[in-house]
């Protein structure tokens, strides 16, 4: 696999869309905490004083990209899941536990947008603001985060419906594939590692 496609694989939108969502807050991660956390120390060393209020911001940055970054765990299936003993169990038991664990997932996320929503509309009702120098008002960090959490919503409740389309299409390399648990081939994968060097790394 060359680098530009493993970078952008081919994949439906939706599951594009997650993916550069992830870009977006790794870059958040990247700028927002850890450069502007790396200036305010050298300007500490330098000037004795901070220009940029470093702790507030990646604050901010942090929750942005966790909220950014969700739905790419969704569709990577890199949550983490407890599933020691689903091997041992009948294939049609599988099934129903992998649909149960997908639509939990959707459950806890439609809460967490429907919540996170209420909480952006009561910034934004009151003209919040932090308690800080800067003054920041929160309905703009806490919007972004909202961002990340609904479009997070919206592929926790698509996944599992694909899914169960694929299950009733009689698909199921397409069901394992959207809320199977994940093989060993596939963290493998997932990793960049080439197959060749899983090989030398096993022995």
């Amino acid at each position: 696999m060359t680098e530009p496609s493993r970078l952008l694989p081919p994949e439906p939108w939706p599951q594009r869309t997650s993916r550069v969502l992830a870009w977006v807050a790794g870059a958040v991660i990247l700028f927002g905490c850890g450069g502007l956390i790396t200036l305010d120390v050298i300007t500490r060393y330098f000037l004795r004083r901070g220009v940029v209020e470093s702790f507030e911001i990646s604050g901010y940055a942090l929750a942005a990209a966790v909220g950014l970054g969700l739905a790419f765990t969704v569709t990577t299936k890199a949550n983490v899941r407890v599933d020691i003993l689903l091997e041992l169990l009948p294939k049609p038991l599988r099934v129903v536990c992998d649909v149960l664990a997908s639509l939990a997932l959707a459950l806890v996320a439609l809460a967490l947008a429907w919540f996170g929503w209420q909480t952006v509309g009561q910034s934004l009702a009151m003209s919040a603001r932090s308690v800080s120098t800067l003054q920041v008002p929160m309905a703009l960090p806490q919007g972004i985060w909202w961002v990340g959490i609904f479009w997070f919503a919206c592929m926790a409740v698509l996944i599992p419906l694909q899914a169960m389309a694929r299950l009733l299409r009689r698909d199921g390399p397409g069901f394992e594939r959207l809320v199977g648990s994940l093989r060993v081939t596939e963290e493998i994968s997932q990793a960049g590692i080439e197959p060749a060097t899983a090989e030398l790394q096993r022995r």
